[in-house]
């Protein structure tokens, strides 16, 4: 006993500072993309033409990039043509569907619930997490959030293993065809009233599976979304940060 008390202390504290310090993220995070100005039609168009999940549009001259679509590939062929590079910010959840259409205007991050939600879940947030047919990267990272470096208890937000437990479902995957009527049912065994929240490519737009005949690209257009968190995966401080909005602590 005398030896664990000892490596305890030898080890420290370990949780993270966050939100009140910002994270050190790796040289390697792709964060947030920054379009490059001033790109000539020529340029849009051999953007456009390289993503190979049509997340880069031209729009009114403009170059548009849906973050919700993009699967911030490591040999993304946009920015190897110079049209766009990848920050280092990872705060990119969103409430609407539309803020995720990214142009020449500053990014809308997530805003907080309107007050009877706040009241209800601001300290509290119990979530169902429920995999659609999803790789389980996204699974794995919101996992991590329950490790001690994240510690997701702290803020009053857990899983919870029954949706009849829950104040919201957050939702991975694409919805795969054999995974819809699961979706649909976990949902409706929520008590109102409910969030949803997307988390990850797929569960936002269908990720690399869109338009595949056995998907649904996404939850948009099968529940009201009040979240969206992007990436492939997210990354776990970008779906702390996006959930933090959400109920008002950031």
């Amino acid at each position: 006993m005398l030896h664990i008390l000892s490596e305890r202390l030898r080890q420290g504290h370990r949780t993270g500072k966050f939100p009140q310090q910002e994270p050190t993220l790796s040289e390697r995070f792709r964060g947030l993309p920054q379009i490059t100005p001033n790109l000539d039609q020529q340029q849009q168009s051999a953007a456009v033409a390289s993503c190979p999940f049509a997340a880069v549009q031209s729009v009114a001259g403009q170059l548009q990039i849906d973050v919700g679509r993009c699967l911030f590939c490591a040999d993304c062929p946009v920015a190897e043509l110079g049209a766009l590079e990848f920050s280092h910010d990872y705060r990119l959840a969103t409430r609407s569907r539309d803020d995720l259409l990214l142009g020449d205007e500053t990014y809308r991050l997530a805003e907080k619930l309107n007050k009877r939600m706040l009241k209800l879940f601001g300290r509290s947030l119990k979530l169902r997490q429920l995999s659609a047919g999803g790789c389980n990267a996204c699974e794995a990272d919101l996992n991590v959030l329950g490790t001690l470096v994240f510690d997701l208890g702290r803020f009053g937000i857990q899983f919870v293993a029954s949706p009849r437990h829950a104040d919201g479902i957050m939702v991975t995957g694409p919805v795969t065809e054999n995974m819809r009527s699961a979706l649909l049912d976990t949902y409706a065994a929520i008590p109102e009233p409910k969030l949803v929240i997307a988390s990850g490519a797929c569960a936002i737009g269908g990720g690399p599976f869109r338009d595949s005949p056995e998907t649904n690209n996404g939850i948009g257009d099968l529940l009201p979304v009040d979240l969206y968190i992007p990436g492939c995966p997210p990354h776990p401080y970008t779906a702390l940060d996006g959930l933090l909005r959400l109920l008002n602590r950031r």
